[in-house]
């Protein structure tokens, strides 16, 4: 079973995902590829100690890179919306933006 830090890379802190969290109380996560909605949800109670009410995820593939005449592709990515359940205090992660 990997850890809960393999399975939650990183918060997506962009406009959205910040005006998700304030009027949702929902967070946005990028997580591992293979990740399923049932290892999420049990990673984020295990980091923030708060109470999972809902899980959607999100495939985005890699967009082309150029680089002069050379061609590549960044790496596929899987983004989690975490909705918590009412009553829960919200995480700041994303206190000094």
């Amino acid at each position: 079973m990997k850890s809960s830090y393999q399975i939650i890379r990183r918060p997506v802190i962009t406009e959205k995902g910040l005006t998700i969290k304030e009027n949702q109380n929902t967070l946005v996560f990028q997580v591992a590829a293979k990740a399923t909605k049932t290892e999420i949800k049990e990673a984020v109670q295990g980091i923030f100690k708060v109470k999972v009410h809902s899980v959607r995820t999100a495939l985005y593939p890699g967009k082309e890179r150029r680089r002069g005449k050379f061609a590549g592709y960044r790496p596929d990515w899987k983004k989690a919306y975490v909705r918590l359940k009412s009553g829960e205090k919200m995480p700041e992660y994303a206190q000094n933006l």
